[in-house]
């Protein structure tokens, strides 16, 4: 049987959980993605990123989520960061637990994203980043209608690639 998931707002109570998180998973992010600053792993490290990413969500250019198991633990996040609704754009971004990867979660989390853009915030386009290696995530991206984009012949030295779906 498959372990459920639930995908929920960011909260302010959150600090404990999302420290054991990204301190459990920092290696297998790191592999991944750009390292977080050092002193992003304390308690007011953490506290002061919700802090950031609530202020975000009130000013309505982010909108953060986290993914919880059955015991409710923190095993993912997920953001719309970026929100433009003039332009109607937002940028996507997610982080998985290792122990957790394999179950679909990655693909769970981005689609709950994209319906969130289209529902709350009327969004017409996503964008995703990643970086060439990292092809869990290419593949979660392309299973949700994204597409690579070629990069400009100004942006050659780009390090990541771009993945864009309309919506």
């Amino acid at each position: 049987m498959r372990e459920s998931f639930s995908v929920r707002e960011l909260r302010h109570t959150d600090t404990e959980a999302l420290l054991a998180f990204e301190t459990e998973n920092r290696a297998w992010f790191e592999s991944h993605i750009d390292g977080r600053a050092p002193s992003f792993y304390s308690v007011a490290g953490v506290n002061e990123h919700i802090e950031e990413y609530l202020s975000g969500f009130a000013r309505g250019v982010w909108h953060p989520f986290v993914l919880e198991d059955s015991r409710g633990r923190v095993v993912g996040r997920a953001n719309l960061k970026g929100i433009d609704t003039n332009a109607g754009v937002a940028e996507v971004g997610y982080r998985i637990a290792q122990s957790a990867c394999g179950q679909g979660l990655a693909t769970q989390a981005l689609e709950h994203l994209i319906g969130q853009a289209r529902t709350r915030w009327a969004l017409t386009q996503l964008v995703a980043y990643v970086f060439p290696e990292n092809a869990g995530s290419k593949k979660v991206l392309e299973r949700c209608g994204f597409v690579p984009e070629h990069p400009l012949k100004r942006d050659v030295a780009a390090v990541e690639q771009r993945f864009v779906r309309g919506i």
